[in-house]
């Protein structure tokens, strides 16, 4: 049996030890490494020459289409695995090996390796960087107008995934690795952080009241004053949130 090397470049460590973990159930990976960003991701290319590259897209530092740009000759079979919905991919289907969403199902995963197994141990591959290359610089400005302008997210609730889409969303929470999804009466949890969830929302919708909180605008019912000159934002949904000070400011001139 082949064996085969990968490298797996995303920025959240949590998704990068379950991709690790669900690789280290396929018999035929020989290694695996990791990096963090697209620097780090550049690096270890040169040096670990990986057969498969399962790449994450919205990285700080460098997106993954910066490491695509630095592809040399016999690149590896290429994996997206982004939180990019899927009809922001669709332009990839011809040039990639195959895209995964967040959160991952496990079938999925087995379905996009496999195919990348194939890829890498042929040279098919090499004939299709070229295309991949040209494709990418005008995909990076589609893909993020598109994507602002109808979000939706996957969840998964009760062993089902379920459409969740922005004009039904009161707010996002930050809960560490993940974003807490607050719709009227309900809440989902999404594999995602705020930080890299803000970079892809549409600012005339959402705005970030806290350092945990976003909220959309329409949302929004009232602002009331706590003490120490706190604000208060009360939501459609009844939910009251802090106003964080250091957002206090920007909130006041965003919301005119």
């Amino acid at each position: 049996m082949t064996k085969l090397s990968v490298l797996v470049v995303d920025d959240e460590p949590l998704a990068r030890r379950r991709l690790i973990r669900m690789l280290g159930k396929l018999e035929w990976i020989d290694r695996v490494d990791e990096a963090k960003d697209a620097i780090e991701a550049q690096l270890k290319i040169k040096k670990c020459c990986p057969d498969i590259l399962l790449l994450d897209i919205q990285m700080p530092g460098g997106s993954g289409f910066d490491v695509l740009e630095q592809l040399a000759s016999d690149p590896p079979a290429i994996v997206f695995v982004t939180a990019f919905d899927q009809y922001a991919l669709r332009a990839f289907e011809a040039n990639a090996v195959d895209y995964l969403t967040k959160p991952i199902d496990a079938s999925r995963f087995s379905i996009a390796m496999d195919r990348a197994k194939l890829t890498a141990s042929s040279h098919i591959q090499t004939d299709r960087i070229s295309e991949l290359q040209e494709m990418i610089a005008s995909l990076k400005g589609t893909l993020r107008t598109q994507s602002r302008q109808t979000a939706e997210f996957w969840v998964k609730s009760l062993g089902e995934f379920i459409r969740v889409t922005q004009d039904n969303i009161i707010r996002f929470q930050a809960e560490r690795d993940y974003v807490r999804i607050h719709v009227s009466g309900t809440s989902y949890l999404y594999q995602e952080t705020l930080t890299s969830l803000e970079q892809r929302l549409d600012s005339d919708e959402f705005i970030r009241i806290h350092r945990s909180n976003i909220v959309k605008r329409t949302a929004i019912v009232k602002i009331k004053k706590a003490p120490f000159s706190e604000l208060i934002m009360v939501l459609s949904d009844g939910s009251e949130v802090r106003v964080g000070r250091t957002y206090s400011k920007s909130m006041r001139v965003n919301l005119k």
